[in-house]
């Protein structure tokens, strides 16, 4: 069919669709079949390295309009009244690998890239408005904790149960994790945070502390145990499928953009650590401030090509934006970019779904896969009229600090402990049903597999006493008249 001829890779027309050259019928292949060389080469290199965590994600392309005036807050142009920019959401797991089920027990990732005039600005978040740990050299180990074993090859929730037990830190969030919002029913269903403090700049040079709150438009739903333990089997790709197929026939997902804003100033005394990412800020001292809404509505060119190439870095920032003392994002500050450059290279940012709308004029030069051109000057300072850095434009947000270099948490404050906030989760925001699947979900976590062992399992015991001391003799009684230990 004219126009419609198979090529090979440099656009030439390809000589075969079905057959290797051989020496007659019957014959060795020969090593100048080229087609054939090419074909195998790039099928053995066709798969990027994984990511470590959030392997298996779905993905959209949409748009984020300003609907309300947070001025007063932000010079950011990407938050000016009535702004629309386009955008590109990553909604992923977290533990699984990229063939695991989509109804897996977890925290799901929450990324938002936004394709503004000042450049890209990313926000990197998850599902759930706090994490489970707060400082960065722990990070690895909590993912490791959570794959699998190195002896066979198998998940192991001892593994998981062991590093949380001896992380208290973490009670916050596996209590949200354990009860009912463990496991969301579609993508669509869930709201996404940006998990940390992060700080904002108006007109005048005012600093904010600032947390966003993605709210899911269609309502928060998720599945229960049994639901998602069937699906697992006959659909384990549901949500990925959901999303598609809801774009698809035009019922475009959508999420309400709010902020929580804390003056400068007030992070100084406040009884809990603003800047601690176990914890969650008290809606009754800082309410929810509309920003915008975010509406997905268009698929993904390719999977490979916008999903798994998209990178995303929380120190993708734009004027009027930046990041906070917040020990965590600091280090995800670091290491995601430097994960995307060891997993797709480091001009990953001229692929087409991380390349910004506007112009680059920087001094970056060659190294693998660039495809966009360089002019001399290629160094700076120059004579030649090359771009140069514009401070006033750029308008990094600075504090003050001080202190001697230390290895220590950090300093406590008044209300600031690891199990009173998990401890309000379960007894004033969850009911009696709630609390008893809370249970119920926490058992099974812990005999799925070979189960928890000593000395693991009476740390996790102790571990739930000290979030609550009902929820705590619950789970030890009942795991042991399920297990009969």
């Amino acid at each position: 069919m004219a126009g419609n001829y198979r090529t090979n890779e440099v656009g030439a027309p390809s000589p075969t669709d079905t057959h290797s050259l051989t020496v007659g019928p019957n014959g060795p292949i020969l090593l100048q079949d080229h087609q054939l060389i090419e074909t195998m080469a790039h099928f053995n290199r066709e798969r990027v390295p994984e990511r470590q965590p959030h392997a298996k994600g779905a993905g959209a392309f949409g748009r984020f309009e300003v609907t309300n005036d947070v001025s007063a807050y932000t010079k950011a142009k990407v938050f000016a009244p009535g702004t629309k920019t386009e955008v590109f959401v990553r909604l992923a797991g977290n533990a699984g690998e990229r063939g695991s089920a989509d109804t897996l027990r977890d925290t799901r990732g929450f990324s938002v890239k936004f394709y503004t005039t000042d450049g890209n600005f990313d926000i990197v978040g998850n599902n759930v408005p706090m994490f489970f740990l707060r400082d960065p050299i722990k990070f690895p180990n909590l993912i490791r904790a959570a794959k699998r074993r190195a002896d066979n090859n198998i998940h192991d929730h001892n593994m998981t149960w062991d590093f949380w037990t001896l992380s208290p830190e973490s009670a916050h969030l596996v209590t949200l994790v354990m009860g009912d919002r463990g496991i969301p029913k579609t993508l669509r269903h869930m709201n996404g945070y940006g998990l940390h403090t992060f700080s904002w700049i108006n007109a005048d040079g005012e600093i904010f502390w600032v947390k966003y709150h993605f709210k899911t438009d269609q309502g928060i739903e998720c599945l229960t145990q049994a639901e998602a333990d069937r699906l697992a089997g006959v659909d384990p790709d549901c949500n990925q499928r959901d999303l598609f197929d809801a774009i698809e026939r035009g019922d475009f997902p959508s999420w309400s953009l709010k902020v929580q804003i804390m003056p400068f100033e007030e992070a100084k005394t406040y009884r809990l650590n603003p800047f601690d990412v176990t914890k969650v800020w008290p809606h009754n001292d800082y309410p929810l401030i509309d920003v915008g809404t975010m509406t997905l509505d268009r698929h993904v060119r390719d999977h490979h090509t916008d999903v798994e190439q998209a990178a995303f870095d929380p120190g993708a920032l734009v004027p009027g934006t930046g990041l906070s003392p917040d020990k965590l994002l600091l280090g995800r500050s670091f290491a995601y970019a430097d994960a995307q450059r060891a997993r797709i290279g480091i001009n990953h940012k001229q692929i087409p779904v991380n390349a910004p709308k506007v112009e680059v004029r920087s001094y970056a030069k060659d190294g693998a896969m660039r495809v966009l051109p360089v002019s001399d000057p290629v160094y700076v300072p120059n004579s030649a009229g090359g771009p140069v850095a514009d401070p006033a434009r750029a308008s990094e947000i600075v504090w003050h600090t001080d202190g001697d270099f230390v290895r220590t948490a950090y300093t406590l404050r008044r209300d600031d402990d690891d199990w009173s906030q998990a401890g309000d989760l379960v007894r004033r925001v969850m009911d009696e049903p709630q609390r008893k699947r809370l249970v119920s979900n926490i058992i099974d976590h812990m005999c799925d597999g070979s189960g928890v062992k000593e000395p693991v399992l009476s740390r996790v015991f102790e571990y739930w006493r000290n979030i609550d001391p009902d929820i705590g003799a619950q789970v030890e009684q009942e795991f042991r008249a399920r297990t009969g230990s």
